[in-house]
C-alpha cells in the first residue's frame, strides 16, 4: 500500500527544521549566544525573547537550570524523526512512515504542552514580568503554534494509521475467511 502523504504535514516538517536548529543552536551554545556574547550575531532576535521567558534568559543560565538545554535535546529527536518521516514516506515510500510522523508530532505536542504546565504550576515565574501584550505576541503566539500544528499532524496522521489498520483488518478477515471454506 502506498504511503499517503500530505504536503501541509511535509513543508511543516521541513520548514520548522532550520527554525529548531537555530532554536537549539542559541540554547546549546548560551551564554555565548545571549547578548554581550560573542555569538549573539547570529541570534539577534533573541535579545528580546530571553528577556520575555526567562528560561532562555541570564537567570536560568546562572541556575543551572537544565530544562532548557533539555527540551533542546529532545527538539533535535524531533526534528531528525520529523525528517526521518519526510524521508521514509517521500523517498522510500515506506508504508509505517507515518507512525514516524504521528511519534515525533505527538512528542511535540507533549513537550510543549508540558512547558505551559511548568509555567502554569510555577505561577508563571519565567513570563509573569511581561507586559499581557508582550506574553501574546512573544510567547503565546509563538508557541501556541507548537500545540496547533502538531496537534493536527497528530489527528491527521492518526486518522491515516487508522484507516490503515482497518484495510488490513478487513483484509486478514477475508483472507482468514477464505481460508476456512
Amino acid at each position: 500500500m502506498a504511503v499517503k502523504t500530505h504536503t501541509w504535514i511535509t513543508l511543516w516538517f521541513v520548514l520548522s527544521a532550520p527554525v529548531i536548529f537555530w532554536d537549539v543552536g542559541y540554547c546549546f551554545m548560551r551564554p555565548r549566544s545571549m547578548l554581550g556574547g560573542d555569538l549573539h550575531w547570529i541570534w539577534k532576535p533573541y535579545e528580546i525573547y530571553q528577556n520575555v521567558d526567562l528560561v532562555y534568559g541570564i537567570k536560568a543560565l546562572e541556575e543551572n537550570d537544565g530544562f532548557t538545554n533539555a527540551q533542546s535535546f529532545l527538539n533535535i529527536v524531533e526534528t531528525l524523526m520529523n525528517l526521518a518521516y519526510v524521508y521514509l514516506a517521500h523517498v522510500s515510500g515506506w508504508s509505517p512512515a507515518p507512525l514516524i510522523g504521528f511519534a515525533a508530532a505527538t512528542m511535540t505536542l507533549s513537550k510543549t504542552i508540558l512547558y505551559w504546565a511548568q509555567e502554569y504550576y510555577c505561577g508563571f515565574c519565567a513570563i509573569g514580568h511581561n507586559t499581557i501584550s508582550d506574553i501574546i505576541v512573544y510567547w503565546i503566539i509563538p508557541n501556541g503554534l507548537w500545540i496547533l500544528v502538531p496537534s493536527l499532524i497528530v489527528i491527521r496522521l492518526g486518522k491515516d494509521i487508522a484507516t490503515s489498520l482497518h484495510v488490513a483488518d478487513r483484509a486478514a478477515t477475508k483472507t482468514a475467511s477464505g481460508k476456512q471454506k
